[in-house]
């Protein structure tokens, strides 16, 4: 039987001559494509967001989804009175575009990210005396508004502090971990989808390592509605960090061990967490032996790599932040072990390292809030906290 071919609708045929045309002219824009990037310029950009009175930082981050950036500062006025504001910038030039409040007296504001789909949320932190008597978190729905909306109603009493946003952005859900500010000092975690101002259950984590002592650090599996936290006590030649995954709908919390450091000194504390939900891959960073550990948490495996050319303590990475449009993980060091002054270290989920990114100054020595990375992957920018050492600027970086 004589078979009949049917042509693909919109389809052409092309001559052998056309078709040779197109693989050649492919194969020139893909050279133009990887030359470009080989050069891009990589790291601090010159470009600074100075607080607009002049005061410490108090949290910042960047919209993943705009061009708009939050924070919050606390500035010591003449009178000895504090002004405590909160502020948006625009990403591309660092410039202040609009003043969202300003409280002047004893209250602190921090910024505490941006959550869900471009919503800044912030903390208002209600002081009398020395003391903070009310927490109020507000909501700037959307950021771009450059407006304060509406306020976040958490189901939390006066002595319970959130220590940890999850500032997952793009998905409804943030995970939230907080602390009872009493004699137990337990800490607990809770889902919430900000905007719609709903939460999931309270899950106390039982184990004491996960106590506020031991800075426990959180993140947000997305994929599996999912908080993961981590911490260590931190103790020299302590146990192992332990992972918890805790069910953000059920509550069920699975709880397994991390990775433990080479003796003497074991991994000391953990200082950073970032989740990449799509591939199910938790990095961490520890304290006494400037290593970086890669999770998986289906698994519940891992391995650690040594952050490059580090020898000490001192060069121990801090904050980790993701990009998963890009997958990569940045890793804050404040003394870099690559280039004089504080680096950012950058790896791809398979614990590669990818690129080092030199030149800044950046320390935790001064700051309330811990250094912190802000990243758009849709322009491949970010900005991490510096080069002032009060802690009064961003600097912008590409990666």
């Amino acid at each position: 039987m004589k078979r009949t071919h049917i042509q693909p609708r919109g389809f052409r045929a092309f001559s052998l001559a056309a078709l040779c045309m197109l693989f050649s002219l492919a194969f020139s824009l893909s050279a133009a494509a990887q030359s470009e990037a080989k050069a891009r310029p990589i790291g601090p950009t010159g470009v600074l967001v100075h607080s607009k009175f002049g005061g410490q930082i108090f949290g910042h981050d960047l919209d993943q989804n705009g061009t708009e950036g939050l924070l919050s500062e606390d500035a010591i006025l003449p009178s000895g009175n504090v002004l405590a504001t909160v502020e948006t910038f625009d990403q591309a030039t660092g410039k202040i575009l609009d003043l969202e409040q300003a409280i002047e007296g004893a209250d602190n504001l921090v910024t505490m990210g941006v959550v869900g789909t471009s919503t800044g949320l912030v903390e208002h932190e209600h002081v009398t005396g020395i003391y903070v008597t009310k927490r109020i978190y507000e909501e700037l729905n959307p950021l771009s508004a450059n407006k304060l909306t509406s306020v976040w109603k958490a189901p939390l009493v006066a002595d319970q502090i959130i220590i940890g946003v999850s500032r997952t952005q793009s998905t409804p859900t943030t995970a939230v971990m907080a602390f009872d500010n009493n004699n137990t000092f337990t800490t607990f975690v809770f889902g919430s989808n900000v905007v719609a101002n709903t939460f999931g259950p309270m899950v106390t984590l039982t184990d004491p390592t996960f106590q506020f002592e031991n800075t426990p650090q959180v993140g947000y599996d997305s994929t599996t509605n999912q908080a993961v936290i981590a911490a260590s006590e931190g103790t020299v030649g302590g146990p192992a960090p332990q992972i918890a995954l805790v069910d953000l709908t059920t509550g069920v919390v699975t709880q397994f061990t991390g990775i433990l450091g080479p003796p003497p000194f074991h991994q000391g504390f953990i200082n950073g967490l970032a989740v990449d939900s799509e591939d199910g891959i938790a990095v961490t960073t520890t304290e006494l032996d400037f290593r970086v550990e890669f999770y998986n948490l289906a698994t519940q495996t891992g391995f650690a790599v040594v952050l490059p050319n580090a020898n000490g303590q001192i060069e121990s990475g801090t904050d980790v932040e993701y990009d998963p449009v890009n997958k990569l993980f940045f890793v804050a060091q404040e003394v870099s072990s690559t280039a004089p002054g504080s680096s950012i270290q950058v790896y791809d989920i398979n614990g590669n390292l990818v690129e080092s990114l030199n030149g800044f100054s950046f320390s935790d020595a001064f700051n309330v809030i811990g250094t912190h990375i802000t990243l758009n992957p849709k322009t491949r920018t970010g900005y991490v906290d510096g080069p002032n050492s009060g802690v009064t600027e961003l600097q912008q970086f590409t990666y």
